[in-house]
């Protein structure tokens, strides 16, 4: 199937955002619901295999956001992300499920991107569907019935938590479908309420689970880069704010942009660490 969107799939796909995406011969390979998705990037677009769904990748990719218009306006606020911007066309944000976010965060705390997808990979092979060449990410109740193996898992002190995550999705108690109800603010109030989740976190799954654009994660990474750029400083609240207020409505794709910074790649390995 070919997909005719502005995309480009390294940026995209590549930056951790997502945790179940691996590149082969200029082949993205992932993991979208239930399909086992294969993409190459084209011209126009993208071609995929492995998902009939057109609608599926298109809100996948977020084929809505007006890239254009996004871009022009967090530039206009500041020419760094104007220069970022155009060396880097076509970076999305993804809309990842709401329960698979919020899981996969739970676990990405205090580690790299490369830790993260093989914990991410290690959940899905234990407890998840088997589609084939790959295993779907578990629902909550599928890691209840054999919580027993969660140990082959090797998540360390993350367990616990994520355990007792999939407990109070399952009861009820936390319902990713009413958070996405909720207004940024009140997004972030609830996620904060979930063990395990910190401000970084909050506003990881509020961003790229959620779809709250404004939302402006800042991890090590993200809080070098706003100290040697804009000389901003402080604490979590205090750099998040600075970010959401100087990039507006489209902050998150600004915190994206400043992710591919070459200034914090000469610096910093890649991370999505906590701040």
């Amino acid at each position: 199937m070919k997909i005719d969107l502005e995309v480009s799939l390294d940026p995209t796909l590549g930056c951790g955002q997502a945790h179940r995406w691996i590149k082969r011969d200029g082949v993205w390979n992932g993991v979208i619901g239930r399909n086992v998705v294969d993409l190459r990037e084209i011209g126009s677009g993208f071609e995929a295999d492995g998902c009939s769904d057109r609608e599926t990748l298109l809100q996948y990719f977020r084929a809505g956001d007006d890239l254009q218009r996004i871009v022009k306006e967090i530039s206009d606020a500041d020419p760094y992300i104007a220069s970022l911007s155009s060396s880097c066309p076509g970076m999305r944000i993804l809309k990842q499920d709401p329960w698979e976010c919020l899981a996969t965060y739970i676990l990405a705390t205090n580690v790299n991107v490369k830790r993260i997808a093989k914990m991410v990979e290690s959940v899905c092979d234990t407890f998840g569907s088997d589609l084939g060449a790959r295993r779907a990410f578990p629902t909550p109740k599928q890691i209840l019935d054999k919580r027993s193996e969660i140990q082959t898992c090797r998540l360390g002190y993350r367990e616990g938590r994520f355990i007792e995550l999939a407990e109070r999705v399952e009861d009820g108690t936390v319902d990713p479908e009413a958070m996405g109800r909720l207004d940024y603010r009140e997004c972030v109030g609830s996620l904060i309420e979930i063990k395990g989740v910190g401000p970084k976190v909050a506003d990881c799954v509020a961003l790229f689970g959620f779809g709250h654009l404004e939302a402006f994660p800042v991890d090590a990474r993200i809080s070098k880069c706003l100290a040697d750029i804009y000389g901003a400083g402080g604490n979590y609240r205090t750099m998040s704010e600075f970010g959401r207020k100087k990039f507006g409505r489209y902050a998150g794709y600004a915190q994206e942009f400043l992710y591919h910074s070459p200034v914090i790649r000469r610096d910093v390995t890649p991370h999505r660490d906590s701040f």
